[in-house]
């Protein structure tokens, strides 16, 4: 098997070990989009790792994401990130250990935009690390969810347009990535408060989170009724989207998430409209 083919296949197969939810839609795009997007998702997971990490200090997280996001902004070079992580490889998922791969299996038409929204990505989870991720105000709230959410939407619009002439409205785009980002919130807020991390402003309720979410997905309702119906990339944005909605029907009467039945259901018919 060549080094190309090697590399696709190794994509898929470490996609579908991080994201269960993204890798049936995008498994359905086309080639060069399934490459562009699968890259994308795999190089911002790469860095949501070390910002996630559980055994990294807050220091060490900030260095390596800003570290990282140079190299991004550059011509990536793969031995210098190899030893940027070299100290922390034991820790470290192969998602993160192989982000050069991602860089390269990303399509080079596309491939500097990429670049740029998973660079801005890390240096954004690099201050909040330096912050603590202490969410203050509603502004904070903003700023957390564009970074780690709302870049992912801005990210698949360059996408679309560079492969499908598509043009969609930015702040519908973050707005896409956001209210995904703030249904997430919910859903793991205990697992959260366990962690000692909360992204609530303070005296915020769960009724004020839901407002927040619902607001955001309706900047994501509009961005997806601006993407052609039937196309591959209406179906790839309309199923997380669909789940998302269960996902909050769902919390609001009081249930934990969704059930795998409920799942395929929803899943099913996004496929279908899509």
């Amino acid at each position: 098997m060549n080094e190309t083919k090697q590399l696709k296949k190794d994509a898929d197969r470490v996609l579908k070990e991080t994201s269960r939810t993204f890798y049936i839609p995008i498994s359905r795009l086309s080639t060069e989009l399934q490459e562009a997007v699968g890259a994308a998702y795999l190089a911002m997971r790469a860095i949501d790792e070390i910002e996630d990490h559980e055994e990294l200090a807050k220091d060490v997280k900030s260095r390596l994401l800003r570290e990282t996001a140079l190299l991004l902004r550059g011509t990536f070079d793969t031995a210098a990130y190899g030893a940027l992580i070299a100290p922390y490889a034991d820790l470290l998922p192969e998602v993160t250990i192989r982000l050069g791969d991602w860089v390269d299996y990303c399509p080079e038409g596309i491939r500097s935009k990429v670049l740029d929204s998973t660079a801005e990505m890390a240096e954004g989870m690099a201050a909040w690390a330096e912050r603590d991720w202490l969410v203050e105000t509603e502004a904070d709230l903003d700023e957390y969810t564009y970074y780690v959410a709302g870049l992912v939407g801005v990210m698949l619009s360059d996408v679309w347009e560079w492969k499908a002439g598509i043009v969609t409205d930015k702040e519908q785009a973050i707005g896409f990535g956001r209210g995904l980002q703030a249904v997430n919130i919910l859903r793991n807020q205990g697992e959260d408060a366990e962690r000692g991390v909360g992204y609530f402003p303070p005296g915020w309720t769960t009724e004020d989170m839901f407002a927040y979410a619902r607001a955001n997905l309706a900047q994501a309702d509009a961005y997806l009724a601006s993407i052609p119906k039937k196309t591959t990339i209406h179906q790839f944005c309309n199923i997380p989207l669909a789940l998302a909605h269960g996902t909050l029907d769902a919390l609001s009467r009081g249930k934990e998430k969704l059930s795998r039945p409920e799942v395929l259901k929803i899943v099913g018919g996004a496929m279908l409209k899509g």
